[in-house]
């Protein structure tokens, strides 16, 4: 299982703002290219938005579903992945002083992701949200490095 944590420099209503868009996913989740509704309301529970992952020459199209959500507290996601599998990816928010303690924690559900999941897969997941942690940072506190990508309504076509 990996957890992962990161002290980020606004408070945890700011930090909800951008996890309350799910327009704004591509730009601090690693490995996405864009995002999109699919349906209901971000991050309502049952609410979801597609993504696209780009590999080469390849678009890989995925969803996260909001399991649960506490606002300014909590987001629990699925990550659906195709023959990829499922991964649960939690998220919490605590207040540290004027600051937010970002926690996130990710392990595979079902599928490929959960039978090929060993230490060489946690440690690449560990740098995946040190990266991840760095960009929902960078995007919070405003740095202007991580530019917002515009959002579509609906996947490319294939």
């Amino acid at each position: 299982m990996a957890v992962r944590h990161r002290l980020i420099k606004k408070s945890p209503s700011e930090v909800w703002a951008v996890l309350a868009d799910g327009t704004r996913y591509a730009d601090w989740v690693v490995g996405t290219a864009s995002s999109y509704p699919v349906r209901g309301r971000w991050p309502q529970v049952h609410s979801a938005i597609g993504y696209e992952v780009r590999v080469g020459l390849w678009t890989l199209r995925n969803e996260s579903v909001v399991r649960a959500c506490v606002e300014e507290h909590e987001l629990e996601l699925e990550a659906i992945a195709g023959p990829l599998g499922t991964a649960r990816i939690a998220i919490e928010l605590r207040p540290w002083g004027e600051y937010t303690l970002v926690i996130i924690d990710e392990h595979p559900l079902q599928g490929a992701g959960g039978t090929l999941h060993n230490v060489a897969v946690e440690g690449l997941i560990q740098l995946r949200h040190r990266a991840m942690l760095k960009r929902l940072a960078d995007v919070c506190e405003g740095d202007g490095q991580t530019q917002s990508r515009p959002a579509r309504t609906e996947p490319r076509p294939a």
